[in-house]
């Protein structure tokens, strides 16, 4: 795990560094450069984080719990994922407004995307009383 982790920092490190240096030259294909970095790592992170994904599933069905909360649960997490690389590259562009819009977008999208869930819970709440 630990080798993994240096790895990736390695590997992050690396491609950090060409992106700063093509931003000399050409800023677009500096950002492409960061691009491909943090697309790069998403897929080795998904790769490695599916057993724990099973394993997760595996975990919630023992207590019963209905596997479309849990497909919920990744769900928001991916739109954080994918809002937080697209702010910070758009931060890293010094398009500010635009990482801020996309923010607002992904708190909107997990708002949405919780809905059921927030409807199941008041649903729960208002059986007890």
């Amino acid at each position: 795990m630990v080798d993994r982790c240096i790895t990736t920092a390695i590997f992050c490190i690396c491609s950090a560094i060409l992106a700063v240096l093509l931003r000399q030259h050409c800023r677009e294909q500096s950002m492409m450069i960061a691009l491909a970095g943090c697309t790069a790592v998403m897929g080795a992170f998904l790769a490695f984080f599916a057993p724990v994904i099973t394993e997760i599933s595996s975990i919630f069905s023992e207590a019963g719990i209905s596997d479309s909360y849990l497909s919920l649960i990744f769900k928001a997490t991916a739109i954080c994922l994918i809002t937080q690389i697209t702010c910070e590259i758009c931060r890293d562009s010094g398009e500010s407004a635009i990482a801020s819009a996309a923010e607002i977008w992904g708190r909107g999208a997990v708002t949405f995307i919780s809905l059921p869930l927030i409807k199941a819970l008041l649903e729960q709440i208002n059986g007890i009383f």
